[in-house]
């Protein structure tokens, strides 16, 4: 199977942003894996990804961008009990 490329940015209401990141924080602190839809898909985060977060400044705008990184392996297909965020 072919590599598929996807880059989205999606703008949120606060109030679904609370709840996801509530939830994500959840998953994070039990060091649980967690399945997280971003404009309209389901993807499955597995609790080995590393947290990051980054600033950048330019042009007149600063931008915080708090990511989520891990390498596609065999086993992220398998299904677990995940939260939805």
């Amino acid at each position: 199977m072919a590599d598929a490329t996807r880059d989205v940015e999606k703008i949120y209401a606060t109030a679904d942003v609370v709840a996801k990141l509530r939830r994500l924080a959840d998953a994070l602190e039990s060091e649980t894996p967690f399945r997280i839809s971003i404009a309209g898909e389901r993807i499955r985060v597995p609790k080995r990804a590393e947290f990051s977060i980054e600033h950048e400044r330019g042009d007149g705008e600063e931008e915080i961008e708090f990511q989520l990184k891990w390498t596609i392996e065999e086993d992220d297909d398998e299904d677990d009990d995940g939260k939805v965020v």
